[in-house]
């Protein structure tokens, strides 16, 4: 595994060695101990996620508060996502903004993403299947979104003239000038 860092501290890309032939391919989707090495500390997960969504959906962007922030290391094993974290930690450079990046059945890529951080992804594909470990537990009264749209954040989603199909949470989500930073 080979982790690409991102223009935000702690932000990584997730590349998987695959090995491929005429069969098909194996890769190894997860390694504690060389995960731990790769971020530079232990990361412990609690809970395994899978969402399946049809084209068009946006989901997000939510995080959790302390005492229960989660860290998620995602990925698209079935159809493809465009994948979005906003850096919403209290004095950080980078508060409030973004990076997103493509994750699909075919690159097979990660994207770890840590406390602090608000987390979303777009169904590019006719559908998807979306895994995502966690830190910590699901926990709905420390939860929080962050408005998808918001001007002053500026995620240049694809697919725009597209109707998006969102939940109604994620619909009236608060803008960053609302939030409290995490």
């Amino acid at each position: 595994m080979r982790l690409l860092p991102t223009k935000l501290e702690g932000l990584f890309e997730v590349e998987p060695k695959v090995f491929g032939d005429a069969r098909g391919f194996f890769y190894e989707s997860w390694n504690q101990q060389a995960f731990d090495d790769a971020v530079g500390g232990p990361v412990r997960f609690v809970q395994d996620n899978h969402s399946r969504s049809r084209r068009g959906v946006l989901r997000g962007l939510h995080f959790q508060r302390a005492p229960q922030a989660q860290g998620k290391l995602v990925r698209c094993v079935r159809g493809s996502v465009f994948d979005v974290a906003v850096d919403l930690r209290a004095g950080s450079p980078t508060f409030g903004q973004w990076e997103g990046r493509e994750l699909s059945e075919h690159n097979q890529r990660q994207f770890w993403i840590p406390p602090g951080f608000a987390h979303g992804f777009l169904v590019l594909s006719d559908s998807a299947d979306f895994l995502y470990k966690t830190t910590d537990f699901y926990a709905p009264q420390l939860e929080g979104c962050l408005r998808w749209d918001d001007p002053q954040v500026g995620i240049r989603w694809p697919l725009l003239g597209e109707e998006f199909t969102l939940a109604a949470k994620d619909a009236a989500a608060p803008g960053l000038d609302q939030i409290q930073p995490l």
